[in-house]
């Protein structure tokens, strides 16, 4: 039952201020769409893409948003963004520019255009701020509908820190659960099949999500008829309203222009949402976009002389100023002096961020002339430099790109001239300065990445057999963290009550209970989704993919939402998720993939761990809870039942993540692999060594990050040749490693042999034995190319097999 809200009385003067108030934060927001447009097409920004016609339904959504709750959204919420007072008209102008400076663009310091909004959630040194003390708002993204999935676990952190005891440092996060995720969306990306996966499994898990869906009857140019079943979200999902002793959605439905029931409606599922975490689905219709989709085209192409008709009488600022007046909140005249001085407001606030953003770039340009000019004096170029430092003065509004490639030309100018090693140096300090402002951040800063945590060596008594199964070494472990650490959850398919498909979790739902160990649905994009937004929450999950190969339904939020987090917010928020999965060396299509080189590519800022034992992916889950940085662990799915020796300090050994080890010492070459493979690649070294080729093996363990020592290269100095064994497609991983090895180790100067690789075929491994024999590396493969390499080394030691 919901409990009856305390109501404060308010007199009609303070109603009266609150409304000019919300007035005032809506025609400032729609001021700067327009003017924000007309920036873009003068060709002082890039792009634009605003929220007006979404300003009312914004400032009802932020009256009922409170400390510590969540915003999941979408590039057209600057109205709500203003008005919880997180985005100032300079901060909008100055994302708009794509200016650099976190303090003058807090939202991305031009990493992201304008409209993608975010709070800060990290102290400079990356320690939490009290998030239950601020209104947050977690990165926006572009790609639609990719905002849903984290929005499902932002909502469940809730329900874990009400439900589950022992969580330290839960004062910084939470207030009891009390808080409600909000997630944003236009009304065509609900087409998306991310929306309805996160919006059953919101259902199914029943959390305090309120989810608006911004409805304007269009996608860019294509109507809701062509989008959405009886073109509206709100009555499709009618199977989805809870009813008696079921679970479900409140879905409640209410006009855009209406400013007195927008406000009652958002009220109404807050408390619902709140207090008994029941996710709300706000279907907000009627809406406008005055200015059609974005600045790169004009609406009047798409929509019919009726449809603007419409939609300029039912203006949502249009409705409201003819309500203020209809009740006497304001006359005509007074709100006209509002929207005037809102005008000058934005105009002054627009100026001051244009400036603010010149002023460097004009000093850099100063700089640069004056340099060419001076160089110019004593150089058999004068002309040409001279010339080159005119054109510069004459670009009245330089970009950097535009200052350094006057720059970088004029450097070949000068070939052994005095004024070379000045302008040189000029150039080498002006990019590095610059190229950090676009390059920071794409992994953690903090003191507490993953280089932080020092290696700690599985202990094992005198007398450890070598007999424990490999998935019970995990569970062991697994057992110990969450003893350790009360905020480690995990969750995935079969994760739960069967204790994961191969048994690594076996009985440990029945010890730490159902919130902590989970199943769920089949459902990857969301799982990560519940990933993402409890770590942005301060909890430590582990999101489970059943099979490697099913990585690919969630590889798009794991690419442009996990991977890019903290470099799109410069480092102010994180998400320290680890992805549990399995793969490699199965039979058959759909399980034994291993898409490594599109994994490691789309991948760039999480970590990719490739452990060759369950020991060793043990240790990389207790390194990984040490640090603050998302990671991906693949698990070899046929190592669960291979016997290791049972360690003693479950939950303290630690795999140092970014370092290779030598499995083997040898002479003749040096065979690099990890994984499944690894194994197999040993069994060939010792069958060559009987003919007398000595190997040195190396266990790459990790790919991202890779070999930060470079020990692989001191390998190659010893032994002179290389070649790299992979599971992955021809030109997959295999050719990543041969990049690192061979160009940043610089490999190549120590080879006297051609480096090769060897990969599994092009296509997926066939079914079977067989099919898995003639898909992927095996141990006559390996024999025979090492083999054949060394014959031509020495073919009279080593004469040709065929």
């Amino acid at each position: 039952m919901i409990k009856e809200k305390a109501t404060t009385t308010l007199t009609f003067e303070d109603f009266k201020t609150e409304v000019l108030n919300d007035y005032k934060i809506a025609i400032t927001s729609r001021e700067c769409s327009l003017l924000g447009r007309k920036e873009v097409l003068t060709g002082k920004a890039k792009f634009g893409i605003f929220g007006d016609g979404k300003e009312v339904p914004q400032l009802a959504m932020a009256k009922a948003f409170k400390n510590g709750d969540f915003r999941s959204g979408y590039y057209r919420d600057q109205t709500f963004m203003m008005a919880i007072g997180k985005l100032t008209i300079q901060q909008f102008f100055a994302g708009l520019y794509g200016h650099t400076d976190i303090k003058q663009d807090p939202m991305s310091a031009g990493r992201q255009m304008g409209g993608h909004f975010v709070t800060h959630s990290l102290n400079d040194d990356g320690s939490w701020k009290n998030l239950s003390k601020q209104k947050n708002s977690s990165a926006d993204i572009s790609p639609t509908a990719a905002q849903m999935p984290r929005l499902l676990g932002l909502a469940q952190a809730s329900k874990i820190y009400r439900q589950v005891p022992g969580i330290t440092n839960k004062a910084n996060f939470s207030d009891n659960g009390n808080e409600i995720a909000w997630g944003t969306i236009g009304n065509a990306s609900t087409s998306e099949g991310i929306f309805f996966e996160t919006i059953n499994a919101a259902g199914v898990l029943q959390v305090p999500i309120v989810m608006s869906v911004w409805d304007d009857e269009y996608g860019i140019s294509v109507h809701a008829k062509h989008q959405t079943t009886k073109e509206s979200i709100s009555e499709i999902l009618k199977g989805y309203q809870r009813e008696e002793n079921t679970n479900g959605f409140e879905i409640l439905k209410v006009k855009g222009w209406d400013y007195v029931d927008l406000i009652a409606t958002y009220e109404k599922a807050a408390t619902i949402a709140r207090e008994n975490h029941i996710p709300v689905l706000i279907h907000v219709n009627q809406l406008t976009q005055p200015q059609g989709h974005s600045s790169s085209g004009s609406h009047e192409r798409y929509k019919d002389s009726a449809r603007l008709a419409w939609e300029k009488d039912f203006d949502c600022i249009r409705q409201m100023r003819l309500w203020m007046i209809a009740i006497n909140i304001a006359s005509p005249e007074e709100i006209e002096a509002i929207d005037i001085q809102a005008k000058k407001e934005v105009f002054e606030a627009k100026k001051a961020a244009w400036n603010t953003f010149m002023e460097p770039i004009v000093e850099e340009q100063k700089s640069l002339i004056s340099l060419l000019e001076k160089i110019a004096n004593s150089s058999k170029n004068k002309e040409l430099l001279l010339k080159n430092s005119a054109d510069l003065s004459d670009i009245k509004t330089p970009l950097i790109k535009e200052i350094l490639v006057t720059a970088r030309k004029s450097l070949r100018l000068l070939s052994n001239e005095n004024g070379k090693a000045e302008l040189s140096a000029w150039i080498t300090l002006h990019t590095n300065k610059t190229q950090i402002k676009f390059s920071s951040n794409l992994y953690s800063e903090s003191n507490l990445n993953v280089f932080s945590v020092k290696e700690v060596n599985a202990l094992y008594a005198n007398d450890a057999r070598e007999d424990t199964d490999g998935r019970m070494i995990l569970r062991d472990n697994f057992d110990a963290l969450f003893t350790k650490y009360p905020e480690v959850l995990i969750f995935g398919e079969d994760a739960g009550a069967i204790g994961d498909v191969n048994q690594g979790l076996e009985g440990l739902q029945e010890k730490y209970g159902e919130l902590r160990v989970s199943d769920v649905g089949i459902r990857e994009a969301s799982i990560i989704g519940q990933g993402i937004g409890m770590a942005l929450r301060g909890l430590r999950p582990i999101a489970e993919i059943q099979y490697l190969d099913y990585l690919l339904y969630a590889i798009q939020i794991l690419s442009d939402d996990l991977a890019t987090l903290q470099y799109r917010t410069v480092g102010k928020q994180k998400a320290p998720l680890i992805i549990r999965t399995r793969g490699h060396r199965l039979e058959g299509i759909w399980h034994s993939g291993s898409p490594m080189g599109m994994i490691i590519n789309a991948l760039r800022g999480i970590h990719v761990l490739v452990p060759r034992n369950m020991t060793k992916a043990a240790g990389f889950y207790n390194t990984l809870l040490e640090c603050d940085e998302p990671a991906l662990v693949i698990e070899c799915l046929n190592g669960y039942r291979l016997k290791e020796k049972m360690p003693l300090n479950y939950g303290e050994f630690k795999t140092p993540i970014g370092v290779v080890e030598t499995i083997k010492s040898g002479s003749d070459i040096t065979l690099v692999s990890y994984g499944s493979t690894l194994r197999l690649v040993e069994q060939a070294a010792k069958e060559l060594f009987e003919i007398g080729i000595d190997c040195e093996v190396i266990d790459i363990q990790s790919l991202l990050p890779f070999d930060i020592s470079h020990d692989i290269a001191k390998s190659i100095t010893k032994t002179n040749r290389l070649l790299v064994i992979d599971e992955d497609v021809p030109g997959g991983a295999s050719a990543y490693i041969m990049q690192q090895v061979i160009e940043n180790q610089d490999g190549y100067n120590y080879l006297d042999s051609k480096p090769q690789t060897l990969t599994a075929k092009a296509h997926r491994p066939a079914y079977g034995t067989d099919g898995d024999y003639f898909s992927k590396p095996s141990i006559e493969d390996i024999f025979e190319k090492v083999y054949a390499m060394m014959s031509e080394v020495n073919p009279s030691k080593y004469p040709s097999l065929y």
